[in-house]
Order: C-alpha cells, then sequence, then structure tokens
C-alpha cells in the first residue's frame, strides 16, 4: 500500500471517528456533565482548529489563528457540521495531492511564532495522530460519566466500512 493510499484510509476513518464521537457527545446532560461537556467540545474544538491551522499550512494560506483553540466554545452542533466540513477537505485534498507533493518540505510559524518545516505527508500524519490522542481524551471524560464510548478503532472501522473482511478466515501458519 502506498503511503497516499494509507493516509486516504487513514482520512476516512477519522471522519468515522470524529463523527462517531461527536454523535456520542449529544449523550453528555448539559446540566449534570456540564463541565464533561464542556471540556469534551473543548477538546474537539482544539483539534478543529489544529486541522484549520494545517489545512493552511499544506495550501500555503494564513490561517489566522493567534493560539491552538478559540477564544469561545461553539454548540456541539455548529462544532459537528464544521468538523465534518473540514473533514471533507481533507478528503478532498488527498484526491488530488500527488506523492511528489507528499514529500515537499513546507515551512511554517507555529501559533506561538516558533518556525517550524515539515512534509505534507508529515503534516497529514499529524492531522490524524493529533485528533486520535483527543479523541481519546474525550473517551475518558465519557467513561468517567458512564457514557458509552464509540468504537474508535482502526480496526473497527475498517470492518465496519468492509463487512466481507469478517468473512475471511484466518490462514494456518506455515510450519
Amino acid at each position: 500500500m502506498s503511503s497516499l493510499s494509507l493516509l486516504r484510509t487513514l482520512f476516512n476513518y477519522r471522519a468515522w471517528a470524529n463523527d462517531e464521537l461527536l454523535e456520542k457527545m449529544e449523550v453528555f446532560d448539559p446540566e449534570r456533565h456540564q463541565d464533561a461537556r464542556h471540556n469534551a467540545i473543548r477538546l474537539m474544538n482544539h483539534c478543529h482548529v489544529v486541522d484549520q491551522i494545517f489545512a493552511a499550512h499544506l495550501t500555503g494560506t494564513p490561517h489566522g489563528f493567534a493560539a491552538s483553540n478559540t477564544p469561545d466554545t461553539p454548540s456541539l452542533q455548529d462544532l459537528r457540521a464544521a468538523v465534518a466540513t473540514l473533514d471533507r477537505w481533507y478528503l478532498g485534498y488527498l484526491e488530488t495531492v500527488t506523492p511528489e507533493q507528499l514529500a515537499d518540505s513546507v515551512p511554517f510559524s507555529f501559533t506561538d511564532g516558533d518556525k517550524g518545516r515539515m512534509t505534507r505527508e508529515e503534516m497529514l500524519t499529524h492531522v490524524v495522530t493529533h485528533g486520535g490522542y483527543h479523541r481519546g481524551e474525550v473517551g475518558r471524560l465519557m467513561r468517567q460519566h458512564a457514557i458509552g464510548l464509540p468504537r474508535d478503532t482502526f480496526a473497527a472501522y475498517l470492518h465496519s466500512t468492509d463487512p466481507s473482511r469478517r468473512l475471511q478466515a484466518a490462514q494456518p501458519q506455515a510450519a
């Protein structure tokens, strides 16, 4: 599998996992789970801001953020819609980027003004792993409040989107 093909699969997984988690976050009771709900939305909003920042780095456009989160907390519904839109943008980007472009090293500035340089492939990998880390933090908040967790694993995604994988019997090991 090429790195571009793997990135496409990972970003499809990421969009699926984001949607699953943001839907499940609706179970947080706005009164009973006020702090945990707020923290979960802030974590996912942080991911969304970082995703926007790296989308700007990938395209060479200014991102306009001075921090890795916004001062205001969006509603869960607005955040879910914005995340879905950006997930679609990344999937579209991966349909147009070439392997040569993935290898390009791109200079950029972090929100604190420090300079950085990453290949586009490294930036995309960062976006995937960064989001997974913070979805895990939200999952911990959900577990602490006895809210059921979505099945946010790559294996669960692969098997839910391609059920024929479950029908494939394990091959015996060669001696």
